[in-house]
């Protein structure tokens, strides 16, 4: 389960993995791209990436190449 919630009509998700801690990221379909953002910050603005290099992002985070902490 995610929670979720719109701005300027883009439905924004974050995972039910997210912790208390305030250290989330939330995603998006934005134009084409999956946008993510701080949770914390969502006015400050979002990054957008193609649908095949988020896929390959969470790839490496599952596998350990990546460590989403840092």
């Amino acid at each position: 389960m995610s929670s979720s919630r719109e701005q300027g009509g883009v439905h924004w998700r974050k995972s039910s993995r997210s912790g208390a801690n305030g250290q989330c990221v939330e995603v998006a379909a934005v134009s084409g791209k999956i946008g993510m953002r701080d949770s914390k910050a969502p006015g400050a603005g979002h990054l957008a990436i193609s649908h095949a290099a988020f896929a390959d992002m969470v790839a490496r985070i599952k596998s350990g190449r990546e460590d989403a902490r840092e």
